[in-house]
């Protein structure tokens, strides 16, 4: 174990969540699927002095239950594009929360797999590595098993436990659920316990299918989850900037300035974590740089860094160089004297902060750019991650989060 380390220390959504989407198809079902017995939603359970009580970073904790069949090609692609975008829009709420992201791929029975977890975490690369091994495959035969993916997500993530935390699942598909499988746990049971744990079902329809439409929207409104539209691909907005080159560069340096260290086992996930950075470098030159704003970010600050970061917890004086075992040290360091220790730690500090320096700047004005870049295209379909940003706006406001108007790209 590490020595000398000091000790330290929406849910309901109204009406006008429907109103605040940008989208023009946001309405409730009025009716219920004729082969769905409509099960009421359980009263909130959190007492309303209980959600007044603001946390010093409120947890907002986000699952996406995403269809992964051969027909959601474009819009995996547009996840993979812009879920740090996504990440980013929904960190930059007041007071800054602690952002936790999960997902639930789903196909159907007889395809590869039915349902793949993800469980919650703030370490968004090893999600976001994950995510870029979905292909889209399998389907082709109508309805899937969406009723499994959701009571996954309700009874295999690890949602906490405070009542004051914004818990929401975006179901992402463009099909409807088999209600023929006979061992299946069906929607309106699963979401009825959703809403007593004060989890908030939020529904996505990709594409325009009257079956699927009709699902979705008796989904949300047995949650009083948003219910919204997007084309198959997405709606993507694709903004390709002039600092994205260098600003993934130098995130790439800042993640070198990481000196991990700990027992075997903390040793071993910051491996995983480190894997999981070197792949993300192979995508797309945008989302590294999108990755690299996230990160900069006060919420980003947990997935920049991760767990056990000799820089980090030497600057905030958790940690005494003399006193960690030598097996518990970065390779680097473990023949290296205190003072080398210390003089190496100082530069890896100093480095950190110049790059980091950088990347802030170049934000700026990478930021600056894409939003006089959307300003020229004012006939684009409205996008998801700005559909989303809408609905978290809404929903986190009963959390007590507050949000600026536009979201960031």
């Amino acid at each position: 174990m590490k020595t000398a380390i000091a000790v330290t220390t929406l849910f309901a959504l109204t009406a006008a969540a429907f109103a605040a989407l940008p989208s023009g198809d946001k309405t409730p079902a009025s009716s219920t699927p004729p082969h769905v017995q409509a099960v009421a939603p359980a009263a909130p359970t959190a007492p309303a002095a209980a959600i007044a009580i603001a946390a010093a970073h409120p947890k907002v904790e986000v699952v996406f239950v995403l269809d992964t069949t051969g027909s959601m090609s474009g819009l995996i692609q547009g996840a993979k594009d812009n879920i740090w975008s996504i990440a980013r829009s929904m960190s930059q709420a007041q007071p800054t929360p602690e952002l936790k992201v999960g997902l639930v791929a789903f196909r159907d029975r007889g395809d590869d797999y039915i349902t793949r977890v993800t469980d919650l975490s703030t370490d968004l690369d090893s999600m976001y590595a994950t995510l870029m091994d979905f292909q889209a495959a399998g389907g082709g035969d109508g309805p899937e098993s969406v009723n499994q993916a959701l009571n996954d997500a309700v009874q295999k993530i690890s949602w906490s436990q405070d009542p004051n935390s914004y818990k929401v699942i975006f179901l992402v598909g463009d099909a409807p659920p088999h209600m023929d499988y006979q061992d299946d746990v069906k929607y309106p049971q699963t979401l009825k316990i959703a809403t007593s744990r004060g989890i908030v079902v939020n529904t996505i329809q990709a594409g325009d299918a009257p079956d699927t439409k009709q699902e979705w929207q008796h989904i949300a409104s047995l949650n009083q989850g948003a219910f919204f539209r997007v084309d198959q691909s997405g709606s993507a907005l694709a903004v390709n900037t002039p600092f994205d080159e260098k600003i993934a560069a130098l995130s790439r340096d800042l993640d070198g300035t990481r000196l991990y260290y700990g027992d075997v086992a903390e040793q071993k996930e910051a491996a995983s974590k480190v894997a999981a950075t070197d792949k993300l470098h192979g995508g797309s030159v945008a989302a590294q740089a999108k990755r690299a704003l996230f990160n900069a970010s006060e919420a980003g600050s947990a997935n920049a860094i991760g767990k056990n970061d000799l820089v980090d917890e030497v600057s905030k004086g958790k940690v005494d160089l003399a006193t960690i075992d030598r097996e518990e040290l970065p390779a680097a360091l473990r023949d290296a004297d205190v003072k080398e220790r210390e003089r190496v730690v100082k530069d890896t500090a100093d480095k950190r902060s110049k790059l980091q320096a950088q990347i802030a700047d170049l934000g700026r004005q990478r930021q600056e750019f894409v939003a006089n870049e959307l300003k020229s295209r004012k006939d684009a379909p409205v996008s998801l991650d700005d559909q989303i940003y809408a609905t978290v706006k809404t929903q986190g406001a009963k959390k007590g989060l507050k949000y600026s108007a536009d979201a960031a790209h």
